[in-house]
């Protein structure tokens, strides 16, 4: 799928009738416009500054009446306050992106109750009924990794990942897929798993100590490049290990996220491969699928028109976006959403 190919609103919002999967038809009488509130969940990772600014833009494409957007600033009590505050002012729809996926369930049965429709983008609440995850395959986000590492380090030798938060599913699902993944097919190979909380400061304190302990680690898996990536090639460049494959103190580093930092970090040989994660794809089909649940139209398990899976979860369901590894192969792939960032 090219990533940065724009689907005509019109054209989004027909109804597929390829083997019925995936796909949408109008339920209900009632189904109608009405305003959506997002809420963003921060403003201080590249990543999600990307996405914030591919709202506006998918909105109008779309046709969605967007209310002005919120910031629950990685608090998810501020989360709680915004979407109550999205609520009074009118809400009939909501788009959030909850970190912490086990304490949003409360104001998911407060939603439901209210009849208002919940899109959630990255990551898939614990528990409370929402109408459509847009997500990646964040388990395979972990195995892509561990396959890039384990075999650049021949099966061998030790590496590090520093994790998201474990309490969101996406921590924990690419740790558990990472883990599994190197504990299957390179035995030969010690993981150090350290939680960051999804901090960059947490990360370089953790990669720092990490590093004076073991001056033998060869790899590092990053969770997220949007707040890893400075504070990790900061590290290196202070321990004189920010060096060219080619040379022999080289760290192999893969990433997810997808960023345009990234990118130009593996062009320049200082990291080797990162997880290209949709920011476009996660801005226009949460906003997609919001305005179809006011519009009435339910949607099942199967494969989309738009090269992804949706899958059945327990509290509703989930369409998983492709998220293509990108190494020094195909970074400068002009469809990657980080290639047309201005």
């Amino acid at each position: 799928m090219k990533f940065g190919r724009v689907v005509a609103g019109a054209a989004l919002l027909a109804v597929v009738t390829a083997c019925g999967s995936g796909t949408s038809t109008t339920t209900t009488a009632e189904g109608g416009g009405g305003k959506v509130g997002i809420d963003h969940p921060r403003a201080d990772s590249d990543f999600w500054n990307s996405y914030i600014k591919y709202v506006p833009q998918m909105a109008g494409e779309l046709k969605v009446d967007l209310m002005p957007a919120t910031n629950s600033q990685n608090d998810v009590a501020k989360l709680v306050n915004n979407v109550q505050a999205l609520i009074g002012q009118g809400a009939k729809a909501i788009v959030m992106a909850p970190q912490d996926t086990g304490a949003i369930a409360n104001t998911l049965q407060q939603l439901e109750n209210k009849k208002i429709p919940v899109v959630t983008v990255d990551t898939r609440p614990d528990k409370g009924k929402v109408f459509m995850v847009v997500r990646a395959d964040n388990r395979a986000y972990g195995t892509k990794a561990c396959e890039f590492l384990g075999e650049k380090l021949g099966g061998k030798g030790k590496v590090v990942q520093l994790q998201g938060a474990l309490s969101s599913i996406n921590g924990r699902d690419r740790s558990e897929a990472f883990l599994e993944c190197m504990k299957t097919k390179f035995p030969g190979i010690t993981v150090f798993s350290e939680p960051t909380e999804w901090e960059g400061s947490k990360a370089a304190s953790m990669l720092q100590t990490r590093l004076e302990q073991n001056p033998d680690i060869k790899g590092i898996y990053m969770h997220a490049g949007g707040v890893h990536l400075a504070p990790t090639l900061q590290v290196l460049k202070q321990k004189g290990l920010l060096v060219p494959p080619t040379d022999a103190k080289h760290i192999f580093v893969v990433s997810n996220d997808g960023i345009p930092q990234e990118f130009e970090a593996i062009r320049k040989g200082d990291i080797d491969a990162t997880v290209s994660q949709p920011a476009d794809l996660y801005a226009k089909y949460a906003l997609y699928y919001a305005k179809a649940a006011l519009e009435g139209k339910t949607f099942k398990a199967g494969p989309t028109d738009h090269d992804s899976t949706i899958i059945q979860l327990p509290n509703g369901l989930e369409d998983q976006l492709p998220a293509p590894l990108v190494t020094k192969d195909n970074v400068d792939d002009k469809s990657l959403w980080g290639n047309q960032v201005k």
